[in-house]
């Protein structure tokens, strides 16, 4: 398991899992999100190359309509 903090509350994740699977976890995969890693902007192309390490610090908001 890895240990993250996803919008300022530590959760947990299997070994290996990438951004994308994050999202999806949450029910926003299919969602418009703005989502940063260690304060830095993740473009969405990217969420399902990205995987998430110890300590990473994910930030995400679901865009308004």
């Amino acid at each position: 398991m890895t240990l993250i903090t996803v919008n300022g509350e530590a959760y947990e994740v299997p070994g290996g899992w990438r951004i994308a699977d994050l999202l999806l976890d949450l029910g926003v995969g299919y969602t418009p999100v703005s989502v940063e890693r260690n304060g830095k902007f993740v473009p969405r192309c990217s969420c399902e190359d990205i995987a998430l390490q110890t300590n990473d610090r994910i930030e995400f908001r679901v865009a308004s309509p």
